[in-house]
C-alpha cells in the first residue's frame, strides 16, 4: 500500500466552527469509548463533530451531539448515531477542568477526532466564547493578510 493510500485510509475529523466561535485556552487528548461499528464508520470519515460539546456529570466527561453515521455494512445491531459517548481522562484533569467550568464563561468543545496507534482519540479544548466584535476583527485580520499576500505575489512577478 502506498503512503498516500495509507494517509487517506485513516481520516481525521475536525470541528470547523470552533476557531470561529471560540478562543481555545487549553487542549487535552482524551480516549473515547466506542463500539466496533462506530470505529469502522470513523475510519471511513463518516463522523461530524461541529455541533458537539462535552459535559462533566458526576465526575464523568461525556461527549454529546457527535454524529457518527451508522456503518453501511453493519447488522441490525448497529449503533445510534447521536448516542452520548464517554470520554476517558485522568481524574486530576477532570477535577481541574470541572473547577474552571464552574467559574463560568467557559465550555468544553471537541476539536478533532483522530487515530493514534489504532485507537480513536478526541482532542478537546477548554474554550471561551467569542463576542460578535471579536469575530469581525478576525475576519478583518484574515482579509488584510490575504490582501497583503496577493500584493506581495503581484510585486514579485
Amino acid at each position: 500500500m502506498s503512503a498516500k493510500a495509507k494517509k487517506e485510509r485513516y481520516k481525521e475529523v475536525r470541528n470547523n466552527r470552533v476557531h470561529r466561535d471560540y478562543f481555545v485556552e487549553e487542549r487535552l487528548e482524551a480516549g473515547i469509548v466506542l463500539r466496533g461499528t462506530e470505529v469502522k464508520s470513523i475510519r471511513q470519515g463518516m463522523a461530524q463533530i461541529n455541533d458537539a460539546f462535552v459535559r462533566i456529570e458526576r465526575g464523568t466527561p461525556t461527549l454529546y451531539h457527535a454524529h457518527i453515521s451508522e456503518y453501511a455494512f453493519g447488522t441490525d445491531a448497529n449503533h445510534n448515531p447521536y448516542r452520548p459517548r464517554k470520554l476517558l481522562l485522568n481524574r486530576r484533569e477532570i477535577r481541574r477542568w470541572e473547577q474552571q467550568l464552574q467559574s463560568g464563561g467557559r465550555t468544553l468543545v471537541p476539536l478533532r477526532l483522530y487515530f493514534k496507534q489504532g485507537l480513536v482519540k478526541a482532542e478537546i479544548g477548554l474554550c471561551r466564547g467569542k463576542k460578535q466584535y471579536d469575530k469581525r476583527e478576525d475576519l478583518k485580520r484574515k482579509a488584510d493578510e490575504l490582501e497583503a499576500d496577493r500584493a506581495l505575489k503581484q510585486h514579485l512577478r
